[in-house]
């Protein structure tokens, strides 16, 4: 029979956040319960070197305000993480002690200073794609003669074209793409959103020579590793990465260039704007949630904005004599 003390206890809440809450309520993606989970990883690790105490063992009063705006401020300064995942890891807490406000409304006053506590302002840098002439270095960089360097191949393409997340790549199986008539992949993106991704001609006939490989065991990815399982995250990021490096050689503005799987989303994105194709078509086919987030290519596309001032009419407006701002007006452009 559990007490009253056990129910309230931040060990049973957080477990009861992860399995009631997040699983089994909400239902969300695998990929949220594990950014979660290794927030909470961390986060704990640090309470029990800062209060000499096991997690299991920790009372909710302890884990205050001050507390969690230590461990950010931590993962900064000796994690060395940016301001963006800082914010990231934030965002989970801050979700965890949402979920608090409804179990134990008595401690409402230490839970919105924890809600309170704001996240970091940093600035955006601009994003990075490859132009042509580097993703066509970067595909014709695979030795296809190889079983590896034909998966590279079919891999590196269908990242370009699609414009998948890194671990929506990583994780297709063969089921999941459709090489008939209204060629397309099925993936299921942020927030469990089922979405499909139409394929050209040129990754349709790669995909189906790649299909008629021999399997690897019992391969259930569209990409296994060379023992026919699953690749992970760092080693699809090492196939773009070498390749990329080889390409190099041929194509040298990429060797200035860090080449990820998101630079190749990144170059999808760029490509269908170049191509004149809608904001809100993008969105759809990089499972956006909103059209906004596309924003941020418009603002790297120089090419469009060189567009818009070649269209731009020059005013006709005659110079006039130069006269000062009034000196109030003055003082306030000043500050």
């Amino acid at each position: 029979m559990r007490t009253a003390t056990t129910t309230t206890s931040f060990s049973f809440l957080l477990q009861s956040f992860f399995t009631h809450r997040l699983i089994q309520q909400r239902h969300v993606s695998p990929h949220t319960i594990s950014s979660y989970r290794d927030t909470f990883r961390l986060f704990l690790k640090f309470m029990q070197r800062r209060l000499q105490k096991p997690p299991s063992c920790l009372a909710l009063e302890e884990v205050d305000a001050p507390l969690v705006a230590a461990f950010l401020e931590d993962s900064e300064k000796s994690r060395g993480i940016s301001a963006r995942s800082r914010n990231l890891r934030l965002t989970a807490i801050r979700s965890f002690f949402r979920y608090l406000s409804f179990e134990v409304p008595d401690k409402s006053a230490q839970i919105q200073r924890v809600l309170a506590i704001p996240n970091k302002r940093y600035a955006r840098s601009m994003i990075h794609f490859l132009t042509r002439p580097e993703a066509d270095a970067l595909l014709a960089a695979p030795d296809r003669t190889t079983w590896s360097g034909r998966r590279d191949h079919a891999l590196l393409l269908v990242a370009l074209q699609t414009g998948l997340r890194l671990s929506e790549l990583a994780g297709l199986r063969p089921s999941d793409v459709n090489l008939g008539i209204g060629a397309h992949v099925t993936v299921l993106g942020k927030g469990r959103k089922e979405r499909c991704t139409p394929l050209a001609k040129q990754t349709v006939a790669v995909l189906k020579e790649w299909l008629a490989e021999p399997p690897r065991l019992s391969a259930e990815r569209l990409f296994p590793n060379a023992r026919g399982g699953p690749l992970s995250a760092d080693g699809v990021e090492y196939i773009v990465a070498k390749h990329a490096v080889a390409a190099g050689r041929a194509c040298p503005s990429l060797q200035n260039k860090r080449v990820t799987p998101h630079v190749l989303r990144h170059t999808t994105a760029m490509g269908l704007l170049e191509g004149g194709v809608d904001r809100a078509v993008i969105a759809l086919w990089l499972g956006h949630e909103s059209v906004e987030t596309t924003q941020i290519y418009l603002h790297a596309n120089l090419k469009l904005k060189e567009s818009a001032l070649a269209k731009a009419t020059q005013s006709n407006t005659a110079p006039s004599r130069y006269r000062p701002d009034d000196q109030l007006i003055a003082f306030l452009k000043a500050l």
